[in-house]
């Protein structure tokens, strides 16, 4: 009777889970996939050792409501949970748990609540943590204050350090604050006051920097299920460049266009951006990292670039076009866009598997230093400037600025390539080019011998981009009426 009152219950829990999950997407990596990430990182853990992992703070936009949630992507990268308030122990080793059963994980999950669910969604609990994710060993996270775990004898205990910037819940004895401190006690973490006092025995077992190299050899080479994800990232992000290339009209608001790239996000079930929407026209351009996107009236004589990418369950793309507002580039943006155009392809020349990341800034250095000074912009090739004051590659994944190693270039790791130029008004130079920005980023898949460029759906050469911007647009009869005539309307 026993054994069949626990398969009831049991059959009664994944029908629970199940539910509460069907109507979610289904094309998540799987916890299979999510399995062999822990064993993976397992095998580069020191001799002796254990790497704990926090999940992201929940972080307060105003008062009482809070940003999105958006999980740690080393949590993510090796549970596949995506709710706050946890920690993730996986040891090199087995450990024996008081019952003798032996084990080389466990996790630490926020509880079922009904009233909690009701406000803010649905949770999976531990027992949907083992059902969904496969963690045999998985419990509420107010049992982390019980576990009785010995730091002391492991010979490396791998964490990444602490921020301070975790709000304490004081009604909620297993939030994040408090699952770091009870940490932090079992730990023997020092205090500040011991960190003050030389004289005061510090346990060196604590690293705190390992673990970011060993992630960073991990995550910079992206498996096939991984790309498969980026893949679609950078599809829906392209799709979103060309709309917005039809849709472009002199008169336009910067964030306008903005709305326009999140709307084709969302329209292919990306669940998020992978950063800002950057979106500058004119001289916003020249700000690298412009996100007020608040101009509203964008003028026909203008750029505009837009650096934009979309998130597809949990990876993101990052893609950037620099067109003309009115469809037409001028003589003048003609030239400097043409000089970013050929040190992105000069760039491109030499990437395949043992290439550096220098070698690529570099490439793409010498043809602009050359092109500047062809132009008159600057004096010599030499001259130190800060027209292109960035390096022109990174890795993609679940960061825009994805961990990975950034000496030599390996097989199926995925890359930027973005060059630019940005000359901003009352800059030394004839006032012709005031006010000209141009970036141009590309998305590629490092190959043995050369790369998959990732991206080429966008149009990046001049004439490419002219004539889809000729096209018409599903948007051109989308005509709101003033919001004054409607507040006139309800007066």
């Amino acid at each position: 009777m026993k054994i069949l009152l626990t398969f009831f219950l049991n059959l009664c829990l994944v029908l629970c889970v199940t539910a509460q999950n069907s109507d979610l997407p289904e094309d998540f990596l799987s916890k299979e996939w999510h399995s062999v990430r822990r064993e993976k990182l397992r095998e580069k853990l020191p001799a002796n050792s254990v790497a704990v992992f926090f999940a992201n703070a929940v972080r307060n936009r105003s008062n009482d409501v809070d940003y999105v949630y958006h999980q740690d992507p080393d949590f993510y990268y090796l549970s596949g949970y995506k709710e706050p308030d946890a920690v993730l122990l996986i040891f090199k080793d087995k450990q024996t748990a008081s019952n003798g059963k032996q084990y080389d994980e466990i996790i630490f999950v926020q509880p079922r609540s009904e009233q909690a669910e009701m406000w803010t969604g649905r949770r999976l609990g531990d027992e949907g943590t083992r059902l969904k994710l496969g963690f045999e060993n998985a419990f509420n996270n107010k049992e982390f204050k019980k576990y009785n775990v010995d730091f002391s004898k492991f010979s490396e205990v791998l964490f990444f350090d602490f921020k301070n910037d975790v709000r304490d819940n004081p009604r909620d004895s297993a939030d994040l604050y408090s699952l770091i401190e009870q940490f932090k006690m079992k730990a023997n973490y020092p205090s500040k006051d011991k960190l003050a006092v030389k004289s005061e025995p510090v346990k060196n077992n604590l690293n705190t920097r390992g673990l970011n190299g060993i992630m960073a050899g991990l995550r910079g080479i992206k498996t096939t299920e991984e790309l498969e994800m980026i893949r679609k990232a950078v599809s829906i992000s392209c799709m979103g460049q060309r709309e917005v290339m039809k849709a472009m009209k002199p008169g336009m608001s910067e964030r306008e266009i903005q709305g326009i790239h999140e709307f084709v996000f969302k329209k292919y079930q990306a669940e998020d951006l992978g950063y800002p929407s950057i979106v500058g026209a004119g001289h916003n351009g020249c700000i690298l990292h412009y996100i007020d996107n608040y101009k509203p009236n964008i003028t026909s004589k203008e750029l505009i670039l837009m650096d934009l990418g979309a998130e597809y369950r949990g990876y993101t793309a990052d893609i950037t076009r620099t067109i003309p507002v009115n469809g037409k580039f001028s003589q003048e943006q003609k030239q400097i866009y043409e000089l970013v155009l050929a040190a992105q392809e000069e760039a491109m020349k030499i990437t395949k598997a043992g290439a550096t990341f220098q070698q690529l800034t570099f490439a793409t250095q010498k043809v602009i230093n050359k092109g500047l000074a062809d132009l008159g912009i600057i004096k010599n090739e030499n001259e130190r400037h800060l027209y292109y004051p960035h390096g022109c590659c990174h890795h993609i994944g679940l960061d825009v600025h994805d961990k990975g190693e950034y000496d030599m270039l390996r097989e199926n790791m995925v890359i930027t390539i973005e060059p630019g130029i940005y000359i901003p008004e009352n800059a030394n130079c004839d006032k012709r080019w005031w006010g000209i920005a141009v970036r141009i980023e590309d998305d590629y898949l490092i190959t043995k011998d050369g790369y998959e460029h990732l991206s080429i759906s966008a149009p990046r050469k001049v004439d490419e981009v002219e004539s889809l911007m000729k096209q018409p647009s599903a948007l051109d009869d989308f005509i709101l009426p003033p919001i004054e005539k409607i507040i006139d309307k309800k007066q």
